[in-house]
């Protein structure tokens, strides 16, 4: 009965391994084409790089030095 229960639970987390790594390969696809959207409060904006630099423009619009003298 001992051995049953544990392959039960071993199964379990083997199918949400699996179940994870479907996820974790459709998040790379969309974030390689560029499908990704942000989401703050109730508003959400898309990620946009510029071409080349492959930074987003949100992060290229921060000051060069923040809280500092």
């Amino acid at each position: 009965m001992k051995n049953l229960l544990i392959t039960i639970v071993l199964l379990v987390l083997v199918a949400v391994a699996v179940v994870q790594a479907v996820q974790l390969n459709s998040l790379k696809e969309s974030i390689a084409s560029g499908a990704v959207a942000t989401s703050t409060g109730s508003s959400s904006s898309s990620v946009s790089t510029q071409s080349g630099s492959g930074t987003p423009k949100s992060l290229q619009d921060l000051p060069q030095m923040v809280g500092g003298c």
